[in-house]
């Protein structure tokens, strides 16, 4: 079976991160198909994800994250391009998060962070 590893530094913290975690289990949900469940942690979550074919878990913690994902027979054929979609959408959440962090800490701007919202995707 086709092993997908992915490592995204990061510097959001814990909360921050969370919440892109909980974003890209929705998306996984909503656009793959996929069954997401979220297990919090002290130090780290993990969002375990699962459908016909594929299963894997994205390790959330302060400062990174990890994903790993174990493709089946047919998807393996298919194993570079999932993996490129899945940095992408990753990469993209990480993006908005970092750019939104910035925004929300510049003393010039004005603006305070808002609450986390309920995530979809919840421990099943």
């Amino acid at each position: 079976m086709p092993d997908i590893r992915i490592h995204r530094d990061h510097t959001l913290g814990l909360a921050k991160a969370r919440k892109v975690a909980w974003s890209w289990a929705e998306m996984a949900e909503q656009k793959f198909d996929m069954e997401c469940s979220v297990l919090e942690g002290e130090t780290s979550d993990t969002v375990e994800f699962t459908r016909t074919g594929v299963n894997g878990s994205l390790t959330v913690a302060a400062d990174h994250f990890d994903l790993h994902a174990k493709l089946g027979f047919l998807l393996g054929a298919f194993s570079k391009t999932i993996e490129r979609q899945i940095e992408q959408n990753l990469d993209e959440l990480l993006g908005a998060a970092a750019a939104s962090n910035d925004t929300q800490n510049d003393p010039k701007n004005g603006t305070k962070a808002a609450g986390a919202a309920k995530p979809v995707a919840r421990k099943k």
